[in-house]
């Protein structure tokens, strides 16, 4: 029995304000102890922290303000009428990350399963218009079991409501989707609309139809964990930006996370007092990007030397691994990288390097980051998979979310850079800002091998010795088009570079370009390929 509960006696209702505080304070320790011990053990055997716990772990200690704590639910029937408890599920409210508002809500598994019902869904609706209007980040401590069956429709059109501020909220404030228990069916939805996905390992799984319906619709048998698990988001499907063995882990790393984003789209993101020398030079990068340009590197490594104190955040690490797409900072100021990785298929671009550099670019135009790219790429993975999985259209997307971006935007040329993706890997052509080089490039429509294999076909054929005349002639092509000052002298890059100064030219150039400006056409939107 809750403290208001409807059958006690009026004559036990407090006759003074002292007595109405009181009660007060009674039903608040109802509502933050939760429905039973029994519940909070069982959470805490799965290896998993209660909603509350998560609260307190993710804001700054003593900041949280919760927002309709004792909301109850209003649904009759199968047994709901007597089990009406505190915020219906789901807590909702604001508080600080690092002294900033941040707005959260985290749904309660020991409640209902975390099940969306028509009491709880509004309680998040009005979370989320709190934090459009406010203009702040939202964050959702996600563990629920779907919707509430038993409330119906009415459960089901909640999750409507969220999808459609999902979407107003795109690129307005940062939405952040954590991943702490299930999540199936059209709830799967919402952190897919949002801009980063968290998850947690063994505990956390989506998926839209579950183990059962697909063993009974296509006969397989899998895992909750091997059909929607961390692992398999973060390496297979790339719904999962990141996956952590603990929530404890997990949870720090949004913070992390947060100290990089600005609170909403018109601001910038917030700069820090840098340590390390904006003048520091990198002689190891002589040494790191071997000059052969058939030799792999760790582009890893040469990020490490240019950003701050070697540290950046890494998204999507698993996934598409041939590319990059990391949050640094530069003399404090955060950016945006994208870079080809060589150790990973040469570091080609292919359908989901595509498509996780397209995202990553326009959430940094969203949020006023500006990009750095760094260009090591030997051009799209050709074969038959490829252009047949929409190649053209996935790596179009890359391409529109460059030409698409007005933040300051700065290329540099390490060594290879050939064909269409380096027109892709935003090139001066569409618009990139400044455009660095090494002394290591080669810029071309194709290696010299390939080129020089079409180019003097006949001749090489008809030679006496054709390895000999073949040999001859891709030094001849490198040397009339791929020495590396040949984009220069046609003004298509604007500087070859020093490496060991790249550092200090990197952040004169974006300091530079910090009261950039640039309006694109008015339009409702533009229609990216898709």
């Amino acid at each position: 029995m809750t403290v208001l509960d409807e059958t006690e006696s009026l004559a036990d209702e407090p006759a003074d304000a002292r007595g109405r505080v009181a009660e007060l304070q009674a039903i608040r320790a109802e509502a933050l102890r939760g429905p039973s011990d029994k519940a909070t053990a069982a959470q805490h055997a799965k290896g998993k922290l209660t909603s509350r716990e998560r609260i307190e772990l993710l804001l700054d200690e003593g900041s949280f303000n919760e927002v309709e704590q004792l909301r109850r639910h209003r649904a009759t029937g199968f047994g709901l009428e007597s089990k009406k408890p505190y915020t219906d599920g789901v807590i909702t409210g604001w508080g600080t990350v690092e002294g900033r508002t941040v707005f959260v809500y985290a749904h309660d598994f020991r409640i209902f399963g975390g099940a969306l019902g028509e009491a709880h869904a509004t309680k998040i609706h009005k979370i989320m218009d709190m934090a459009i209007a406010a203009g702040a980040p939202l964050v959702s401590l996600n563990d629920g079991a779907g919707a509430r069956i038993q409330e119906g429709v009415s459960a089901l059109a909640g999750y409507g409501g969220i999808f459609q501020r999902n979407t107003r909220a795109s690129g307005v404030i940062p939405q952040i989707s954590v991943m702490l228990g299930p999540c199936a069916g059209g709830a799967a939805y919402s952190p897919a609309l949002t801009d980063f996905v968290f998850m947690v390992r063994e505990t956390s799984q989506m998926f839209i139809t579950g183990p059962d319906v697909v063993k009974a619709v296509t006969g397989e048998e899998i895992t909750q964990n091997g059909l929607g698990g961390a692992d398999v988001h973060a390496e297979t499907s790339g719904v999962a930006h990141f996956a952590y063995d603990d929530e404890e882990t997990c949870i720090a790393e949004v913070r992390y996370l947060l100290s990089m984003l600005p609170q909403n789209n018109r601001e910038n993101p917030p700069a820090t007092e840098s340590e390390d020398p904006a003048d520091r030079r990198s002689d190891v990068l002589l040494d790191l990007v071997p000059a052969d340009g058939s030799r792999p590197y760790d582009m890893t490594k040469v990020i490490e030397e240019l950003v701050d104190d070697g540290d950046y955040l890494e998204i999507h690490e698993r996934w598409a691994r041939n590319i990059i797409c990391a949050l640094a900072r530069l003399d404090g100021q955060v950016v945006g990288i994208v870079a080809n990785q060589p150790q990973a298929l040469a570091g080609v671009l292919d359908i989901e390097a595509s498509e996780k550099a397209a995202r990553f670019v326009q959430m940094c135009d969203a949020f006023n980051i500006p990009i750095v790219t760094l260009l090591d790429v030997p051009g799209f993975l050709p074969g038959v998979d490829q252009e047949h999985g929409g190649i053209i259209r996935h790596g179009a997307k890359l391409l529109y979310a460059y030409c698409n971006a007005t933040v300051p935007r700065i290329s540099l040329i390490l060594r290879k850079a050939y064909g269409g993706a380096y027109i892709v890997m935003d090139s001066q052509s569409i618009g990139a800002d400044l455009t660095y080089a090494w002394p290591t490039n080669e810029i071309a429509v194709m290696g010299a091998e390939g080129a020089a294999n079409v180019i003097f076909r006949r001749q090489i054929a008809e030679a006496e010795d054709p390895e000999g005349m073949r040999v001859r002639m891709v030094k001849e092509y490198k040397a009339e088009l791929m020495h590396p000052y040949y984009a220069a002298e046609r003004g298509l890059v604007d500087d070859v570079i020093d490496p060991v100064e790249t550092r200090e030219i990197l952040i004169r150039s974006l300091a530079m370009l910090r009261t950039k400006h640039a309006d694109l056409p008015s339009r409702k939107h533009g229609n990216p390929p898709q």
